[in-house]
């Protein structure tokens, strides 16, 4: 997947893909591979790849998406049956309707896929429709044969069908399932493009996203129906006057080719909002647009000022995920802002850390604000964590971003020279068996009063405290007594990246099974025992010649697995934080 490229709609690529013949299906993902190594030319709307000396793929993106199969044209012979033009668009990022929805467009009305009003007594016994039950179930076959052949061998025509799903599912008035469904498209296209913000993890929650939905969508009724329908664009509600004081921004940079920023504030009752700027782009535009004016009302501040000071906002529209609006009705003016030490910010952090977790397990923003101690660093798989004492609780503060553009892991790695300093951050819970948070914001270790945006703000080693104050020793921090639940996590994942052949090889899980009782995880064990069954099994027809492996088997067994294991991570984190 390039970032160079703009996005494509699923729609645009499923259709290309389905219209090439057999033969050229099977080079597809060869063409894939040649044009990612192809130089690209932006002019304006239009972007340029150069198959060859001779030949161009040109992608017109008006608005900054491609939405028609007729705005990618090539200049070979064989165009506009050539494998080239489904290259491209397979090779692109997945454009997303939701999240190129920009804030200037935030107070029009949802479009089809939103949630109407139900009548009194009609919440319990609606059901979905024929075409959402057709979309769920086409859904739920694209999606089984992405996790029967796993990352490797879901190549850009079992994308396309995913990509399809994703489309029908949209025209059916489930954008959430379709939501999913790109996901997992843009996981599988980072993992085979080796990119390095790849993560196994996300892509099984993807991959579960989707399966599940799509499994619960012919069956559900009420606010669970409701709830898997999702909607098209968040509902804005008038919401009077606010007076809101800047907290922090973070940088956006998404694999779907969407970049900015996002300035979060909260009110004098500690209720937070958010001011976005996002937009299609890469890296530069995530950097860049902390010094982009915010887009609410007239005023001139920008994100990176609007962070430090207040706003007083008239005529306000706000998402239910407090989100503000940008209409035309909106008036915002310039007003002082507030310490983190100081009223009212001070209650964001007066709040337990246990019940800020418990919140954002149940469905909450997922910012914690915690006063911590930094105590040294510990390693992990993905790199070095800061270990950070937050009374009592041992916690390991992540980089928010690896991107080599921003800032997070240099600062993370400068800030583990500042032991023993106490500071006052904000970080968002990483749900895992031990206590964890990306590191999003912090005040800065020897200017009171002053904060460090981490995606932002650079620190240097003049930043830093001439003499660190005694941590606690590093000795003290207990070791984690985990649940051996990462037995048939394991095995999840694995699935989820080779596909259904890794599982099926004979092999000895009793040993696993045992384990996982004497733990008292029976039902991980009878988990663990029937995935690698219907991996397994291979029926044979009378003349002894095998048959295709049963695929809904395995998707529902691998399901059962990967929503249990969810299940018990995030009752696992909650313990861990004393929640």
């Amino acid at each position: 997947m390039s970032p160079d490229l703009p996005p494509v709609d699923p729609s645009v690529t499923a259709a290309l893909v389905a219209a090439l013949s057999p033969r050229l299906r099977k080079r597809l993902d060869a063409g894939v591979a040649k044009l990612a190594d192809r130089p690209v030319v932006r002019d304006g709307d239009v972007v340029r790849i150069g198959v060859d000396d001779s030949t161009d793929v040109e992608l017109h993106a008006p608005g900054g998406t491609v939405t028609d199969a007729d705005a990618i044209r090539c200049g070979c012979l064989l165009a506009p049956g050539c494998v080239h033009r489904a290259a491209a668009a397979s090779a692109a990022p997945v454009a997303e309707p939701s999240a190129a929805a920009g804030p200037e467009k935030a107070d029009e009305p949802a479009t089809a896929g939103e949630a109407a009003p139900e009548p009194p007594g009609a919440v319990d016994t609606e059901r979905a429709t024929p075409e959402q039950c057709a979309a769920a179930r086409a859904l739920h076959t694209a999606a089984a044969a992405v996790l029967e052949a796993g990352t490797d061998g879901s190549g850009a025509v079992l994308q396309a069908e995913l990509l399809r799903a994703a489309h029908t599912a949209r025209l059916a008035g489930l954008p959430r399932a379709a939501a999913t469904a790109v996901s997992v498209v843009t996981a599988l296209r980072r993992a085979r493009s080796a990119d390095p913000a790849y993560r196994l993890a996300d892509h099984v929650c993807a991959l579960r996203d989707a399966l599940s939905a799509a499994h619960r969508l012919p069956h559900a009724r009420g606010p669970e129906l409701t709830g898997l329908r999702g909607t098209a664009r968040q509902p804005y509600q008038p919401d009077g006057s606010l007076r809101l004081y800047g907290l922090f921004t973070e940088p956006v940079l998404t694999a779907t080719g969407h970049a900015g920023a996002v300035t979060w504030t909260a009110d004098a009752e500690g209720r937070l909002y958010q001011v976005p700027d996002v937009a299609p782009g890469g890296a530069g535009r995530a950097v860049g647009a902390a010094d982009r004016t915010v887009r609410v009302g007239d005023t001139a501040l920008t994100h990176r000022q609007l962070s430090r000071a207040g706003l007083a906002v008239s005529g306000a529209t706000v998402s239910p995920t407090g989100r503000l609006g940008a209409g035309a009705g909106v008036r915002a003016v310039r007003a002082s802002g507030a310490g983190w030490r100081a009223d009212p910010l001070e209650r964001l952090w007066a709040v337990p850390a246990a019940e800020q977790v418990a919140g954002a397990l149940d469905g909450g923003h997922g910012l914690l604000f915690l006063d911590v101690t930094l105590v040294g660093t510990v390693r992990e798989a993905s790199g070095d964590c800061l270990l950070a004492d937050c009374g009592g609780v041992y916690l390991r503060l992540a980089a928010a971003h690896d991107h080599p553009a921003l800032p997070h892991r240099d600062n993370l790695r400068l800030l583990a020279a500042a032991r023993g300093s106490r500071l006052r951050i904000v970080a968002r819970l990483d749900p895992a068996p031990h206590p964890r948070a990306l590191l999003l914001a912090t005040e800065h270790p020897t200017l009171p009063g002053t904060r460090v945006d981490l995606g932002l703000d650079r620190l240097q080693h003049a930043d830093l405290p001439a003499v660190p104050a005694s941590p606690a020793p590093p000795a003290a921090v207990p070791a984690p007594d985990e649940a051996p639940v990462h037995l048939l996590r394991r095995r999840v994942r694995q699935a989820a990246s080779g596909g259904r052949l890794v599982l099926s090889f004979p092999g000895d899980t009793d040993a696993d099974v045992r384990r996982l009782g004497r733990h008292g995880l029976a039902t991980a064990g009878d988990l663990l025992r029937e995935l690698h069954a219907a991996a397994a099994e291979r029926s044979r027809d009378v003349f002894g010649r095998l048959l295709p492996a049963d695929p809904d088997r395995f998707a529902r067994a691998w399901l059962a697995a990967a929503r249990y294991t969810d299940a018990v991570d995030r009752a696992l984190c909650a313990a861990a934080w004393g929640s």
